[in-house]
């Protein structure tokens, strides 16, 4: 294994340790499938633009935004499923919600340069309707900033964690 490998293999179980441990005790959803990659650019980059916080919690912000705007423009009330029959309308609109939710969280990243890929999968679990409401935009944010902060947290904790250790 790579010098680094082990501890960002363990650190990335660690950030997502701390909003999964809130996801429990509240019963909210504050673990989902793009605070991942989130976690995976952190424990493998540590210190450097694209872990920058103002990055990876504006992007999601982005993505938050943009995915409510789409689902709630184009597809309100619709939520993808693993099949719809053939050429279904409710189909349709989620396809263009998520479409449109990637575009402008594309443009808005660039624009506020706060581009952080794992934002668009952000805007996809939102306009796809998995993820649909204010309330969970707000704990997808709260939950993003979480992961920022027990990052954070531990780097000022152990100075040796930033881009020298990394693998």
């Amino acid at each position: 294994m790579r010098e680094g490998a082990a501890f960002s293999t363990l650190y990335v179980g660690v950030l997502l340790a701390v909003p999964g441990a809130l996801a429990w005790v509240t019963g909210e959803a504050l673990l989902f499938p793009s605070l991942g990659p989130s976690a995976f650019l952190l424990a493998t980059v540590r210190d450097g633009e694209v872990t920058r916080p103002r990055r990876i919690v504006g992007g999601h912000l982005v993505g938050i935004a943009a995915g409510l705007v789409a689902y709630h423009t184009i597809a309100p009330g619709l939520t993808v499923t693993a099949t719809a029959p053939m050429l279904a309308a409710g189909q349709l609109r989620l396809v263009a919600s998520g479409v449109l939710a990637v575009v402008l969280t594309t443009g808005g990243m660039l624009v506020t340069e706060t581009v952080h890929p794992p934002a668009c999968a952000t805007t996809l679990i939102v306009s796809l309707g998995l993820l649909p409401s204010l309330v969970d935009g707000a704990l997808i944010a709260v939950a993003v900033t979480v992961l920022v902060a027990a990052h954070e947290l531990v780097s000022r904790e152990r100075p040796g964690l930033s881009s020298e250790s990394s693998p």
